[in-house]
Formats: structure tokens, sequence, C-alpha cells
């Protein structure tokens, strides 16, 4: 069955992972958050408060902590990812909808995440949806360069022989979408109440489409049922 437009020209589909390919509600990503605050408190001897503080502004400053950590504090990123992803994935709830949603896709689906490969593997093996996607870009792979330097993104489309014009990419902050746009994809925000920094602002074209759900907008695409319905 063709997919709805204006999607149905879409080949590769490339997810964000955290806070995308599952659920922002989900109990997953506050324990990689705690995992980062207690490094940077250990790492730079900090209170828990004043660590919070200055990893909220590395990541702002850099695209993410650890870029911060590694530019101003030296530290080993393997070090640093390791610690971060030492968290229960077992918090994270299989998810039937969104494996048959994605199934439903035609053409090749990819994770691009600032986290690591490993970790996006739990992720999937958790989801149930490890199946469907032919390749994890990761932070490694893009040489610790995070979202949304275009370096890596470009990297990412030669190396998974991506056509720009024919791809999606769905992504939790908004501003990581600039450079996928400038490319020529189709750019799709899942829209959030994070700080202001994460949204979309008014007048930013590089946002193509607005969503609030991932289930819900898949089951639009490939008209099945959401399974939230």
């Amino acid at each position: 069955m063709p997919l709805s437009a204006p999607f149905a020209h879409i080949r590769t589909w490339i997810f964000d992972l955290d806070n995308t390919l599952y659920p922002k509600r989900s109990s997953l990503f506050p324990q990689v958050e705690r995992r980062i605050g207690e490094y940077v408190a250990q790492h730079l001897n900090l209170a828990p408060d004043e660590a919070h503080r200055v990893q909220k502004a590395l990541f702002r400053s850099h695209g993410t902590t650890m870029r911060g950590l590694m530019v101003e504090h030296g530290v080993d990123p393997h070090h640093f990812l390791a610690h971060a992803h030492d968290i229960d994935y077992g918090l994270l709830a299989p998810s039937p909808g969104l494996d048959a949603l994605i199934g439903e896709l035609p053409g090749e689906k990819l994770i691009y995440t600032n986290g690591s490969t490993d970790h996006a593997r739990q992720v999937l093996a958790r989801l149930g949806v490890t199946r469907h996607f032919a390749g994890i870009f990761d932070i490694v792979d893009g040489d610790f360069r995070p979202k949304p330097d275009p370096i890596p993104l470009a990297t990412m489309v030669a190396r998974h022989k991506v056509e720009p014009r024919a791809a999606v990419f769905v992504e939790d902050l908004a501003r990581n979408l600039e450079p996928a746009a400038a490319l020529g994809m189709t750019t799709v925000w899942l829209r959030h109440d994070g700080p202001e920094w994460h949204r979309a602002r008014q007048g930013d074209t590089f946002v193509h489409h607005i969503i609030d759900d991932l289930d819900a907008w898949l089951a639009t695409l490939v008209r099945l049922p959401s399974p939230f319905d």
C-alpha cells in the first residue's frame, strides 16, 4: 500500500534514538542523564547541583555534554560513553505496535544517534524493532562530532548511500534538523515540552513537519490503526 502524501517519495527513514524512537515519558533516558550528571560531578569534583548546571551548559555549548568534556576537560569519550550507558534497559517496555508500524514503511531504515552503537542496539532489542534497521550511525562514527554538526551527517549519507531528497529525518531536538534540510531531506520534529532551546522557533524553515506522537504519525502514513486507538 502506498504511503500517504507528502511522504510517498521517501525511500530512506532516518530516526534519532533517545526520546524519539521511544517516548520521552519512558524512564530510560532519565537514567542516562543521571549517569552523565554523576560523571561530571566525579570528573570535575563538583557538588550535584553545580554538576547539573555544568552538564546543561556543556550540552548547550557543544551539542553534547561529552563533547564539552572532551573539548574543555580532555575527557576520554569511550570512558564517558561506557559510564553514561551503564543503565537498566529492562525498564524500557517492548513496543509491538512500533514494530508493526516500522515494518510497513518501504525502503531502508537507519538510526542516527549522539549515543553509542551499543546503546542503540540495546534500545532496539528492548523495543523489538532491531530487524527493521539496516544500520546505526553513532557518535563514534561521526568522530565524536554531535548533531547538528553537518560533517557527520554528510559522512552518514555517503556511507549508507542515502539520496537526501528521498529521505526523511525524525528528531526530537529541532535544531538538529537544520543540516538535514540543507541537504534536501524532509524533516520531522517530534514536539515535546522540553526547554525552549529544544524546540522549533517561529521562522525555522528547516522544520518541515511537526508531530506529537511517533506511533500515531506512522499509523497515518501506513494507514494502520494507531497502537493508542
